[in-house]
């Protein structure tokens, strides 16, 4: 029997999904389990694997498409079987799916004689002023076709795209990755209401706990200890006692999360993903540096799941391995927060009212003022200090 292969929905609210290859040709032999297809996601390009085994048949989806969620694209069938035709609704809706694009770009969302009668948001209406952008050819993607910042903000960058490159050239291609880590930081940093905290904390303790750990560490397991797995296990256990920044901001308000799921930002070719280490806060070290270790060889190849990028709760951000003193980070919807780390470095500090040189680090916390205010914040900081100073007493 045919088995249909689907647009899936990886995220909430997800309505279409755009194909970006597929890793099987038409008629080649596919497993169930193996690799079929890339889509594009709001946070990464994801690898989707086959619902079942026999040959790829029956493909209508083609590179670059948005597909509805739930739409098959393709069928997997028995060696010697015809995909299921297709109906004329369907076959309609799909054509009205790929020419829908089209028909928006040949015309003008909105007349400009009903321009006054869009749904405009109060900070869209002041940066369509401050860019100069006519609101009645911008396209709203907010509830009943609001027109939010970030379409604004969209439409400007299209505006002078052509002026761009006629004075610098060419411009590189943006990839995937690139493009949506684009989009992303560009809708959170003009919709979510961010404030910073920073502390200078003393992080020799931190080292020697690595120094002490580690070895042991690596001969048992074959993985090197980092920084960042400490971190990840001490921030995880912090959120435990600070819950409202474990928290999202969703339609309706606040959702506390019952799970502590650490997403860890890395770099990869052509931009940033962050996958999620879940329930961060019940596993040791070993645990973490092992499960860190594998995401990261598999998101530097491009061969992350689904699975590994879903849920995340809080963020961490380590730029010390740069050289890097002390930096902020944009936060992740819905997520509360994200948390900038600086290098460990020596440093001449007070200590009992002397000089001393010290292995200091610098903290950013980025905060969701919707979510957390400025004392919560700062209690989460304080106590994640103390947790660096004596990280035995919190792994423990």
């Amino acid at each position: 029997m045919a088995i249909s292969v689907i647009m899936p929905a990886l995220e909430m609210a997800q309505e279409t999904g755009k194909l970006v290859s597929w890793l099987k040709k038409e008629g080649e032999h596919v497993a169930k389990g193996e690799p079929l297809l890339e889509i594009e996601t709001d946070k990464a390009v994801m690898e989707i694997e086959s619902p079942g085994e026999g040959l790829l048949a029956g493909v209508k989806a083609q590179p670059g498409t948005e597909v509805p969620v739930g739409q098959t694209i393709a069928w997997i069938v028995q060696p010697g079987e015809t995909p299921p035709a297709e109906t004329g609704a369907a076959a309609s809706a799909r054509r009205a799916t790929s020419e829908a694009p089209a028909k928006a770009l040949a015309a003008p969302s909105v007349t400009a004689a009903a321009a006054t009668d869009l749904r405009i948001s109060p900070k869209a209406r002041r940066l369509a002023k401050e860019q100069g952008v006519d609101l009645s050819q911008v396209r709203g993607t907010g509830p009943g076709g609001e027109i939010l910042a970030t379409d604004v903000l969209t439409a400007a960058q299209s505006m002078s795209a052509p002026l761009s490159q006629a004075v610098a050239g060419a411009l590189g291609a943006l990839t995937s990755v690139g493009k949506l880590m684009a989009e992303r930081t560009t809708q959170s940093w003009v919709s979510v209401p961010h404030f910073f905290v920073t502390r200078e904390v003393d992080a020799d303790a931190l080292t020697q706990l690595r120094a002490r750990v580690g070895a042991e560490l690596e001969k048992a397991r074959g993985v090197r200890l980092s920084h960042t797995d400490s971190l990840i296990a001490l921030v995880a256990r912090v959120l435990v006692r600070h819950p409202k920044m474990n928290a999202s901001w969703v339609a309706n308000g606040i959702r506390i999360n019952t799970e502590v799921n650490l997403a860890v930002a890395m770099a990869v070719e052509g931009g940033v993903v962050a996958p999620v280490i879940h329930n961060a806060d019940k596993l040791d070290l070993a645990a973490i540096a092992t499960q860190r270790q594998d995401l990261a060889d598999r998101a530097r190849a491009g061969k992350l799941r689904p699975s590994d990028i879903a849920g995340g709760t809080f963020t961490i951000s380590n730029l010390g391995m740069f050289e890097v003193d002390a930096f902020t980070a944009i936060i992740s919807p819905p997520q509360a927060a994200i948390l900038a780390v600086g290098r460990i470095a020596d440093r001449v500090v007070a200590v009992g009212g002397n000089p001393a040189v010290r292995p200091m680090m610098t903290l950013t916390l980025s905060s969701d003022h919707r979510v957390v205010d400025g004392a919560r914040a700062a209690q989460f900081m304080q106590t994640l200090v103390q947790a660096i100073a004596q990280p035995t007493a919190f792994l423990e």
